[in-house]
């Protein structure tokens, strides 16, 4: 296996980007269906609007230069190629820190994020609170192989990051994430735990499950029954656990319909108070799906819901200390059964689960202030 590190740069080919324009004008649009707003999904004149601005006034062109100056490169780990970001501080002392990615996403979650991060000096925080970054690709995810056969898992994509980190020379660490990086960052300490100082999530832990019912308290209980009606929508695990084949075929095919798909989730993933470009910039959210077009990974991306048999809420670790961002409608004494939790704030802003993506200051604030503890 090669342990070689080298150089990548996001070159699309002009033809790419002209054949999706071509699909995008060639678009077949259904009839609205009855109902109002949202109740039937995505409207058709909401979709109609942000695919012409898909077609004619998004520019590519200059959000593939932006992701350009990240410093992006690739190499193998286990039998797989793997893309990464690997922005230093400017802060000679900075503490290294992995970030892994959400779905729908992909690296681009963190493009807000990591300037606040690695020169907190330029953002009006303490330099000696920086860090040097780290942003791979999951598998499957963009330009990131796709697993090549089944039983994978996030244990290994855990063991990837850790060999990741090992194979840049960071021998003392933190990980972060959201949605399934609230799964990987703590599987990292778990694989790695005499080089991880911390692990710090926007939130998933500790959400109460139908058998801790019996046991909450009444104002436990409001918050479960908040998380209930919080986590409503298109089971999206279900649905790749059943089919991920069948439903790629549209995503692969139609950028529109790929489109529709990420807005779907966008949407929900905000509790559905607002649209999704009120919480994220509509041009965040379009690299975002141009890159899952473009390099065809809407299948791929999804392996870690069909390779498992129902849903569950990210268990954590107890290996090194735990921050979170996020606390209701989550219960620190639940979440505590499973880590050893020092940060649990319950009034940092924002709504949307991506927050990397809607307030990254905020975020960065929070993850500074949790490794201010640990490092």
């Amino acid at each position: 296996m090669s342990t070689d590190i080298h150089p990548f740069r996001i070159d699309v080919p002009q033809a790419d980007l002209d054949d999706l324009r071509d699909r995008l004008g060639r678009t077949r649009w259904p009839l609205q269906l009855p109902g109002e707003g949202w109740s039937r999904g995505v409207p058709v004149g909401y979709l109609k609007e942000l695919t012409e601005y898909w077609r004619n006034g998004y520019d590519w062109r200059g959000h593939e230069e932006r992701l350009n100056g990240f410093p992006q490169f690739m190499t193998e780990i286990d039998g797989q190629d793997v893309h990464f970001l690997h922005v230093r501080s400017p802060e000679p002392d900075a503490l290294p820190l992995i970030l892994t990615h959400g779905w729908p996403n992909s690296f681009v979650e963190f493009a807000d994020l990591i300037g606040p991060l690695t020169d907190p000096r330029a953002y009006g925080g303490d330099p000696s609170q920086a860090f040097h970054v780290v942003v791979p690709s999951v598998p499957g995810f963009v330009f990131s192989a796709p697993p090549r056969e089944t039983g994978w898992s996030v244990t290994r994509v855990a063991r990837m990051w850790a060999e990741l980190m090992r194979r840049l020379g960071y021998e003392r660490y933190g990980t972060q994430g959201g949605d399934l990086g609230a799964y990987v960052a703590p599987e990292v300490a778990k694989v790695d735990p005499e080089h991880v100082v911390g692990v710090h999530i926007n939130g998933g832990i500790g959400f109460p499950t139908e058998k801790d019912v019996p046991e909450l308290t009444p104002e436990e209980l409001e918050q479960y029954v908040l998380m209930q009606q919080w986590s409503g929508g298109v089971d999206h695990h279900r649905l790749l656990r059943a089919a991920p084949q069948t439903f790629s075929y549209g995503w692969h095919d139609s950028p529109t319909a790929l489109l529709s798909w990420h807005l779907q989730k966008l949407w929900e993933f905000a509790g559905t108070a607002y649209l999704p470009e009120e919480a994220i910039d509509r041009d965040l959210i379009l690299t975002n799906v141009t890159l899952y077009w473009l390099t065809g990974t809407s299948g791929s991306s999804s392996w870690f819901m069909y390779e498992s048999s129902e849903f569950n809420w990210p268990e954590g670790q107890l290996e090194v200390p735990t921050g979170v961002y996020c606390g209701p409608p989550a219960i620190r004494r639940l979440a505590e059964r499973h880590n050893t939790v020092i940060h649990w704030p319950d009034s940092n802003v924002g709504g949307h689960h991506f927050l990397a993506m809607d307030v990254p200051e905020a975020l960065a604030a929070d993850v500074r202030e949790f490794f201010g503890k640990v490092r």
